[in-house]
């Protein structure tokens, strides 16, 4: 009986084993599921929104309504993601991941299939829910998958490229999909990604078990998801109405209280939500701070640049998804030099301020665009140079963010990466569309509202969002460089060491 059993328990210890081995083994192709997964979730923010004009008029609703296919979005994922992590991390990693992709998968035919403005609105919020189930899951994966320095710098540059250029591959499949075939195909394309990445997740990963069985903490979810929701709609409120109006002031005011009983709650809860300690660590504060800030100011090249693009130069939808094409090229190009050669021997601290202001620069030289500027020699340089310098942001940012985090909290700290990214744009949404809309009004001030100062005020609003975000991005330099430790990152004893899959 004896020896039976020390079979039996030799061959249950030896399984694991195996499993990580075979998980090592396929680490880049693994790599190449978790990429597709977050391309979808990342490229979902701006795939739908070239594709809302053409919708509003298929389905004959309202510019008001059409603000909530957006806001419906993110007011779900922003919400939910520590959730999400915290679920993640319960059930396992490939289990969410599976059943994130499949509900994003159902809600985006359900979307395409929208009759009304209701169908889809509620398409696009199940969208959040999933997508906050599935974007933890994720970075959480290619934290536990890849341990070695080396492989994790050229795995995290790769994964930082996908999701710094994804809102730019969003805005170019978006015009092909829109203008070729229709614009319920901007979600129908998400079930192309979904069976890539759920068959991959099936074959390639083994159904790793929940490395966290705590209680669940209650308390902490309902003033934690409560206040990251009155956060989300503040600043989207804010965006539709005004700073000053009621339902903003009240909303921000709420997640302010809701927020601040949420950390009293995991300071003194046994088992929390967001165990605070992952947040003491100097590097993983400052790359979320870099990922804010990166979100905020993204949003002024994306959106206005668009803007300026399209109504002002007159390009279709395709051309404009074309035209930041170079910039992810140049994004792509420094993530991995950062990641691979440069984070390793330097650390975080001169790179992340470095691309801060090298984006800043290309903001402000942004600020020179005129009525009939040229691509090639007004656009075209400054993209690249914010590519370059995006690059050393976000690769950087996510690899500091999640290195040393113990296998338990994998989940949480993918959460708070994506939380952090996802509250930043919600800041550059409604902050930058209101100085924008402010000196578009301040330029047409003692000027007669002819058809030519419309345009040029136009064109000052967007020079004009250039510029805050250049402040924004100088900002980030400033507080990324007093938070970031110098020297290069350290591998703490509590990080994961073995795979997770």
């Amino acid at each position: 009986m004896t020896d039976v059993h020390v079979q039996a328990a030799t061959v249950e210890e030896s399984e694991p084993v195996s499993n990580a081995t075979k998980a090592h083994q396929r680490r880049w192709w693994i790599l190449a599921v978790l990429a597709i997964s977050q391309l979808m979730v990342i490229l979902d923010g701006t795939i739908v929104n070239i594709a809302l004009p053409t919708a509003q008029h298929a389905l004959a609703f309202s510019n008001s309504d059409r603000q909530w296919i957006v806001t419906g979005y993110s007011l779900a994922f922003g919400s939910l993601l520590l959730l999400g992590g915290r679920i993640s991390d319960y059930i396992g990693r490939r289990n969410a991941l599976v059943i994130g992709l499949i509900g994003f998968a159902g809600a985006s035919a359900f979307g395409a299939a929208a009759m009304n403005f209701t169908m889809l609105v509620v398409a696009r919020t199940i969208q959040g829910a999933f997508g906050a189930l599935l974007a933890p899951a994720v970075l959480a994966l290619l934290t536990t998958t890849f341990n070695d320095p080396a492989e994790r710098g050229r795995a995290f540059g790769i994964y930082g490229a996908v999701a710094g250029a994804g809102g730019a591959i969003g805005l170019l499949l978006g015009g092909v999909l829109t203008s070729f075939a229709s614009w319920r195909w901007t979600l129908l394309v998400n079930l192309f990604f979904a069976a890539i990445g759920v068959a991959g997740a099936l074959v390639l990963m083994y159904n790793d078990r929940g490395v966290d069985r705590d209680p669940l903490d209650w308390p902490g979810v309902l003033t934690g998801t409560a206040g990251l929701f009155a956060l989300v709609y503040g600043f989207s409120h804010a965006d539709t109405t005004s700073w000053t109006d009621v339902y903003t002031i009240a909303s921000l005011g709420l997640a302010v209280v809701l927020l601040a009983a949420f950390v009293t709650i995991q300071r003194r809860t046994r088992f929390p939500l967001l165990p605070l300690r992952v947040l003491m660590d100097r590097n993983r504060g400052g790359a979320l701070v870099a990922m804010l800030v990166a979100g905020s100011g993204m949003f002024g090249v994306f959106l206005f640049l668009t803007y300026y693009l399209q109504v002002t130069l007159g390009y279709s939808a395709v051309m404009t998804g074309a035209a930041f094409l170079p910039m992810v090229v140049g994004l792509t190009i420094t993530a991995q030099l950062s990641n691979i050669s440069l984070l390793p021997k330097f650390g975080p601290r001169p790179l992340i301020p470095f691309g801060m202001l090298v984006a800043a620069g290309s903001l402000i030289w942004l600020t020179r665009l005129g009525l009939h500027s040229s691509y090639l020699t007004d656009i075209l340089p400054p993209l690249l140079v914010l590519g370059l310098g995006v690059g050393f942001i976000f690769a950087p940012a996510f690899n500091t963010a999640t290195l040393g985090v113990a296998n338990h909290d994998a989940g949480v700290a993918s959460a708070l990466v994506n939380t952090s990214q996802q509250i930043g744009g919600s800041i550059g949404t409604a902050l930058l569309n209101t100085l924008a809309g402010a000196a578009a009004t301040s330029y047409l001030v003692g000027k007669a509202p002819t058809a030519l100062n419309v345009e040029l005020a136009s064109v000052h609003s967007y020079t004009s969002a250039f510029t805050y975000s250049s402040w924004i991005f100088i900002g980030g330099a400033v507080l990324t460089g007093a938070l970031l430790r110098s020297g290069a990152p350290q591998h703490s004893k509590g990080e994961v060491r073995v795979s997770a899959h």
